[in-house]
């Protein structure tokens, strides 16, 4: 597949699963509010008011909790690692970027993650390993990626993502709770539906489950994305392609890395080697041969 058909292709495949989840949100909150109520409109008016505030609170809270939730060493000049330094600054330069703030987290499992919720404010974190174990093209591909979610604003999405799975959870667990309340009580609408009613009643027990799932997908594509868009950044696929193959097969697990920031790696960093619906990274074979194809 061409190189420009790759990032299209991704692309457009965001916009859809975005959307579908949104509508999701919507259709759980209007699923609620007809068990409960015997009308979805009261749903469809409060949980998109509710998603905006929760999200709001979620993206003004996350800017610098994940540097220092992985123990990362900012380097602020050039003399601390010319090689780094440089490396982030060309590819910034290329992307037509600011340069973000580089930082280095000591661990010798090769990996990195960028961070930052807009371009102006994003940052860049390698390993020790990474810059031990990897060539200088392939450490300039790492880094071409990361610089990709950063232009690509990535880390803004899965934020986003993230928070609207958590609104999910919160509004079934509410709505759940309703349900027992209210059920309790006695207090039932005659003119609702049954199929309508069994319909939400899966959906509130699914819907978080659902939600990251989808939240998954998101994330695995937006990998794809970023490999299509390192490649275009350095020119050189194959260096990209060398340095996933070998952090793919380093055993060790970042020490640092929790699973709330897993997602952000370069690689599934706590190497559970899941693949699948429930991985949060693409399968690495399908990401080498994906690159080796362009």
């Amino acid at each position: 597949m061409l190189l420009y058909e790759q990032i299209r292709k991704n692309k457009v495949k965001t916009v859809l699963i975005v959307t579908g989840f949104v509508l999701f949100v919507l259709l759980v909150g209007a699923a609620i509010s007809y068990i409960n109520y015997g009308d979805a409109l009261p749903g469809l008016i409060f949980t998109p008011v509710f998603s905006l505030f929760y999200v709001g609170i979620v993206i003004m809270s996350s800017t610098g909790i994940v540097m220092r939730m992985n123990h990362a060493k900012e380097i602020t000049s050039v003399e601390q690692h010319r090689f780094l330094w440089h490396t982030v600054e060309n590819m910034a330069m290329v992307a037509r970027i600011p340069m973000p703030r580089v930082f280095i987290i000591n661990d010798p499992s090769p990996n990195a993650f960028a961070t930052g919720l807009k371009p102006e404010k994003a940052a860049v974190a390698v390993t020790t390993g990474l810059l031990d174990r990897l060539s200088r093209e392939e450490v300039e591909g790492v880094v071409a990626h990361e610089v990709a979610h950063i232009k690509n604003y990535d880390v803004r999405l899965s934020t986003v993502t993230l928070a609207l799975v958590s609104v999910i959870a919160i509004m079934s667990d509410i709505g759940s709770r309703m349900l027992f309340f209210r059920s309790v009580g006695g207090r039932r609408d005659n003119n609702q539906n049954p199929i309508f009613l069994i319909v939400g009643l899966v959906l509130l027990v699914l819907a978080p489950i659902i939600a990251t799932l989808i939240n998954l997908a998101i994330s695995r594509n937006r990998e794809f994305l970023a490999d299509a868009s390192g490649a275009e950044l350095t020119r050189n696929p194959e260096a990209l392609a060398s340095a996933l193959e070998k952090i793919a097969n380093v055993e060790t697990p970042v020490k640092e890395a929790s699973s709330a920031s897993a997602p952000l790696y370069f690689s599934d960093p706590l190497k559970k080697k899941i693949s699948g619906l429930l991985s949060t990274h693409p399968n690495p074979v399908e990401r080498i041969n994906r690159l080796r194809q362009m």
